[in-house]
């Protein structure tokens, strides 16, 4: 019996960076998803997962992601990447939230985050009132462990009291998705949020839609 949906929040709940990325990339001369490869290559100790679990600093992380990327044909300072992540809230899956909460199901944020300087209050507080609705939230940045690391899916059940094989969980990543699933976990990669609802409906048996 599932008793808890777990999610993601770059991606699911908030729209994806890559394509933010690619548009940086075309603007600059950059080979498409040259960043995601960048990302993508020693994944657990590279200057993006330091980052994320705060072993480095921002302007640590700008020289190292350069570096990396320039070690891969194309030198792209890591404080423009930053700039990139801003992301906008999708409204259809915050109602999708509020609804698994309402009907009784317990709801944590499992985010792949990072320590940076807040620069506009006003998305602060929008992002603020999504993640009051949480029951839980595990950050990277604050438990200094990260998706796709099993331990930090420990956190999450932990928090929430309950079994991995009672949770679903949405990720818009198949790495951050195949440890979960190896723990039990029911899990759904998040392509776009008209699947990703479809997806839950079928899962918990009601109109995750609202419709």
């Amino acid at each position: 019996m599932k008793k808890a949906v777990l999610w993601d929040f770059g991606g699911v709940i908030l729209s994806s960076p890559f394509e933010a990325f690619n548009h940086y990339e075309s603007e600059h001369g950059v080979p498409l998803d040259h960043i995601r490869t960048v990302n993508a290559t020693d994944p657990h100790d590279n200057a993006w997962a330091r980052l994320e679990r705060s072993e480095v600093s921002p302007a640590e992380f700008d020289r190292q992601f350069a570096d990396e990327s320039e070690a891969l044909g194309h030198r792209v300072p890591g404080a423009h990447v930053l700039g990139l992540l801003s992301g906008t809230i999708r409204p259809e899956m915050v109602a999708l939230l509020d609804q698994v909460k309402a009907a009784g199901y317990k709801v944590a944020c499992l985010t792949n985050n990072m320590s940076l300087p807040r620069a506009d209050p006003e998305r602060e507080a929008a992002l603020a009132a999504v993640m009051a609705r949480f029951d839980a939230v595990v950050e990277s940045a604050k438990v200094g462990v990260r998706k796709p690391e099993v331990r930090f899916y420990e956190i999450a059940c932990d928090l929430l009291q309950v079994q991995p094989s009672e949770c679903i969980f949405l990720d818009d990543l198949g790495i951050n998705l195949k440890p979960a699933a190896a723990m039990g976990m029911t899990t759904i990669k998040v392509l776009n949020a008209a699947q990703a609802i479809a997806d839950l409906s079928a899962l918990l048996g009601f109109d995750a839609g609202g419709e």
